[in-house]
């Protein structure tokens, strides 16, 4: 399918899905997609257990892709674990930034320093692209109250020839908080130490009260 129809499905199905709940959206993406051509995107970070558990409540065999920098803080890993074991979630592979990739453009590892931008894309967002390459939609942990660019993102949008879904688009930092005390999730063992959102631990700082969520990335 062309990107103009998919633009076209992404609109009808943004739509469709305006008063949605997190869970059917993902059903609606599994539906839609097929469970062999969708995929998850998790940074296993401060917030990422509810999009997981909604993700294994619909479905726990969805390929769940969880990208280690190289850079990660070890509580990220150990995390990951955590959730994987405790939600059930059957299939989560770990991606990595290519060693060749690292050697050729980062070879003294400071790339952070010099280039933050060069090293998100080495290490990020090139890896990641090459992961969704297998997959016709993804599904991701954005919200609109993150700020910046995510205060519009729709249901669905539309991302080259992939759909993209964002279940958890509308809802707000009380809501979440909910969903962990509800549903008893385990708490990343950096969220009570003054970070709201967790990256590479060079380009992660606590945040001060009144920053945004992602005021520390």
């Amino acid at each position: 399918m062309n990107a103009n129809l998919k633009a076209v499905d992404a609109a009808k199905l943004s739509e469709k899905l305006a008063e949605a709940t997190p869970a059917e959206i993902v059903t609606e993406a599994l539906r839609t997609v097929g469970k062999d051509r969708l995929a998850v995107a998790s940074s296993f970070g401060i917030e990422s257990a509810t999009l997981l558990k909604i993700v294994a409540d619909v479905d726990p065999s969805i390929p769940v892709l969880f990208l280690d920098t190289g850079w990660l803080f070890p509580e990220t890993v150990a995390y990951r674990d955590t959730l994987i074991e405790h939600l059930g979630l059957r299939d989560v592979r770990t991606i990595t930034p290519a060693a060749e990739k690292l050697a050729q453009k980062d070879p003294l590892q400071g790339l952070y320093a010099t280039d933050p931008d060069a090293c998100c894309y080495l290490r990020k967002v090139e890896p990641l692209s090459e992961a969704l390459g297998d997959f016709d939609g993804w599904i991701n942990g954005r919200k609109r109250y993150q700020g910046g660019q995510r205060t519009g993102i729709a249901p669905v949008e539309v991302e080259g020839q992939r759909l993209k879904f964002n279940p958890l688009a509308r809802v707000t930092p009380s809501q979440i908080r909910q969903m962990f005390l509800g549903w008893e999730l385990p708490v990343h063992p950096l969220a009570g130490q003054g970070f709201t959102s967790v990256g590479c631990i060079p380009c992660t700082r606590r945040t001060n009260p009144g920053d945004t969520a992602r005021a520390g990335r």
